[in-house]
This record gives C-alpha cells, structure tokens and sequence, in this order.
C-alpha cells in the first residue's frame, strides 16, 4: 500500500512539474527557384576625353552583364531549427530559453561553417511583472524597425534597399565596404531588457553588447594591433506604440566597427530609425526612415583633410492587399550616401551614391503552415551605389564596379547599374 501510494504521489509531481514547464521543437523550411542578374555601364569623365596619344582612351566599352540562376533558401522566412521552453517559477516569474539555428536547406547544410550552431538566436531569459531581462545573442533593436516595418521583412529580393547595404551585401570595392557592420541585425554577448507587455500599448527594450576585450594597465603595453581594443561593442534600444491598426516606433543604437588604440581612433556605426504601420483592412500601410553615420571619432582632431566619415539615409514606402488566401506585398525603397568627407579635395563635391528599388510579390496560403510565394524585384544604381538583388549567401553575382577612392575622385571605369531578382518558392513551418 506504502509503494502504491508512493508511487501515486511520484505521478502527480511529474505531473505538477510538467504543467509548469514545457519545451517546443521548431522550424522553419523555405526554398525557392531564384533568378539575379546585374548590369554594370563603363563611364568615361571630362578627366578621360579623347586623347591623341592613347585614342582607346575615348573609345566606347561594352555593358557587362552578369546572370545566375540558383535554388535558393529563406526567401519568405529564414530557414531554421530551434528549441524553446519556460518554467514557471512561481509568484509570477518564469525562466526561458531560446535557441534557434539558420539552415541552408537548398544544401542541407549549416549556415555557419563549423556545423550546426545556434547562430540565429541564442537567449535565456528571466521575466516577471517587471518586463523580461535576456542574455546572448538575438536582434538589435534597431534591426527591429527595418524587419518590422518592411513587408518583405528584409530577406529575399524585395527587401528594403538599405538593408541589402547595410547587411554586406555588394560590400567589396564599394561604400559597404566601409560600414561593414557585424551587430546589424543581431548581436552576441548582449545583455537585453524588454519592458513588460501589459502598458497600454508601449513597448520597447534596450540592449548592450560587451566587445569582450582585453583592457591594458599601463595602457603602454597594449598591442599595437587594430580593430582589438573597443570592435564589436553595441548599445542601443527601442520604443514604440501598437494599438489597433496603429504602429510607431523609433530606435537609435551605435556599434563599434573599428580602432586604433596608439592612433586614439575609433569608429563608430550610428544608426537611427522610424517606423509605422497602419492597417486600413483593404490594405495595409508601411513607412520607415533611416539615418545612418560612420563616425570617426578622435582623440587628437584632424588639423586638415577629410575625417572619412560617411552618412546614408534611406526611406521605404510600402503596402500588404489581402486577396482571398492570398496577399500582395509592393515597397518602393531609396538610399543616397554622402560621401564629401571622405573626398581627398571636398570642395569640388562628389555625386551622392543612390539605390532606388522596386519590389513586388504574392503570397498564397495553401495552410496555417504552409504557402508559395512569388517576388520580382528592380533596382537602380547612381553614381557607385552597388545594390545587388540578393543578400548572400543566396546569390553572388556583383558588378564590375570601382572602389571608394574612384568615387570620390571619379575616372574612367565601369559603374553599376541595374539588378533584377525573381524568387519563386514554397515555405513551411512546424
């Protein structure tokens, strides 16, 4: 009777515990049929006009176009696998955690070359009526303004234009390659706070990312190597209202891109932004602006020349139609780059580098799980602005394009031009 009854009161612990606590597997498969192309334009300055002695100089080039067709991964939605699970801790707090990896599922293979690795998020968390305190990694806040107010969410060939710069896409020889930007759209090591969801409306959440380096006493022994003393650190947050059709918010966040310790230089990627949303029924409407500042920050100012600091900004208009089982997604996304104090003579004025881009899709839901999409999208370069129709890995054809010292002291030489990109898939999720 004594083992019966033992036994009973094992079950109804298990029990008890289980209620309290529970784990979810997850994921994510999304392949589509993708078509990229890029078109770059050979330009020839009043600094290249004919010359006697060198006639091919004057003479016309050919535009260059570059086309692939690829079977491509997460076009609609990253494709992914994860785990997630809470405790009830009691007295009204809970303990999680969240650990979700990117597939590439067009391979079969990790996203990340050391194998599986939990690469997309990375968090456990504590919350409670105060909000919700998150360690490791996951989105910056201001990531949160470019995925949440794009219909395209920034992945495929529709997403916004500042995201395909920003992300590294078309960085090599270009301005990207001077913004490259590791905390854009996640950050590691950070320590999160989210505010409780229960304020009529607000919400908003603040993060720090710790750099994880080594700080030397007496600074005189530090080593001379750069990108070491300040790189990799992030601080930023995010604020705004939903109620109803209506959603705002505004997020600032700078990260630490580069350093030079004896050279008393750090560089510093600003960004700011402002999103909203408004659900008609018929439609829905997108909005968002975009400011972003590389910041050369010294501790001896520059007495001459240019400070090499470069400022982008960028706006998306765009619109969601609900049709049947289906949805129409369109944005239309600029970007202008301000390059004068990077120019060796600013006084002359260098072109501003601009992307404008045209993107349209349909969505068809066969399920709650499982739907076909459709997306083609246009962009336009000036000026050597290099925005290529796909975020890698996904494609990788690029222009024949000049690097930032051609842009800013413009000559003879090939410039991008157009891209075009069609995805054309099937995504489920379990």
């Amino acid at each position: 009777m004594k083992k019966s009854l033992a036994a009973l009161a094992a079950l109804v612990a298990a029990g008890s515990a289980s209620a309290q606590s529970s784990v979810t597997l997850f994921g994510v498969v999304d392949a589509a049929v993708s078509y990229y192309q890029t078109n770059s334009k050979y330009v020839n300055t009043a600094l290249n006009v004919f010359n006697p002695s060198n006639p091919a100089a004057a003479l016309p080039r050919p535009d260059v176009r570059q086309s692939q067709w690829v079977l491509s991964s997460g076009n609609y939605t990253g494709s992914r696998v994860g785990f997630r699970g809470t405790e009830d801790l009691g007295g009204g707090l809970a303990a999680s955690f969240w650990l979700e990896a990117g597939i590439a599922n067009d391979t079969g293979a990790s996203v990340t070359p050391i194998g599986l690795a939990f690469n997309r998020r990375s968090t456990v968390s504590l919350s409670g009526a105060f909000g919700e305190v998150r360690l490791g990694r996951d989105y910056t806040p201001t990531f949160w303004n470019d995925n949440v107010f794009d219909p395209f969410q920034t992945v495929g060939v529709g997403a916004v234009a500042i995201s395909m710069l920003l992300g590294g896409a078309g960085s090599a020889g270009t301005i990207g390659s001077q913004i490259v930007n590791p905390n854009y759209v996640r950050a590691s090591n950070s320590v999160s706070y989210w505010l409780p969801p229960n304020l009529g409306g607000f919400y908003g959440h603040v993060m720090y990312a710790l750099g994880e380096n080594t700080k030397y006493d007496p600074g005189s022994v530090t080593p001379d190597l750069p990108n070491t003393q300040r790189t990799g650190r992030y601080a930023g947050g995010r604020v705004g209202y939903a109620n109803g059709p209506v959603d705002v918010a505004a997020a600032y966040g700078s990260s630490v891109i580069g350093d030079n310790y004896f050279a008393g230089l750090t560089r510093y990627l600003n960004t700011g932004n402002v999103g909203a949303s408004y659900d008609f029924g018929p439609a829905k409407l997108y909005g968002e602006y975009s400011h972003v500042e590389l910041q050369n920050d010294r501790s001896v100012p520059l007495l001459s020349g240019p400070s090499g600091d470069i400022t982008i900004t960028g706006y998306l208009l765009g619109v969601t139609v609900p049709i049947g089982p289906g949805m129409i997604r369109a944005t239309y996304s600029h970007l202008q780059a301000d390059l004068n104090n990077v120019a060796q003579v600013p006084v002359f004025g260098v072109p501003d580098p601009k992307a404008d881009k045209l993107a349209l899709g349909y969505v068809h839901n066969l399920s709650k799980r499982t739907l076909l999409y459709a997306t083609v999208a246009y962009t336009k370069n000036k000026n050597g602005a290099a925005i290529p129709p796909a975020l890698p890995p996904n494609g990788n054809v690029g222009y024949i394009n000049p690097g930032i010292a051609e842009l800013v002291s413009p000559g003879a030489g090939y410039r991008a031009d157009t891209a075009y990109g069609y995805d054309f898939g099937i995504r489920h999720v379990f």
